[in-house]
């Protein structure tokens, strides 16, 4: 099964297989603490594909971390 992404240069929807899938945990200072998003990378076809997921999804999917 893979996982759906949207391709915004060719505008529209593509499924990657989970083994060119990557995590990434995206975090940033805000004048309230900490702001933590977490993500999923890969590349398709020259195109770089993000896809930002909740925590939980990000935590069930076993991927490496980019």
């Amino acid at each position: 099964m893979g996982i759906q992404f949207y391709d915004v240069k060719n505008r529209k929807k593509v499924d990657v297989s989970e083994g060119l899938v990557k995590k990434v945990k995206y975090e940033r200072k805000t004048s309230k603490g900490v702001q933590v998003r977490y993500a999923l990378r890969a590349h398709l076809n020259g195109v770089n594909l993000t896809k930002f997921v909740s925590e939980a999804d990000w935590k069930k999917l076993n991927a490496p971390m980019e």
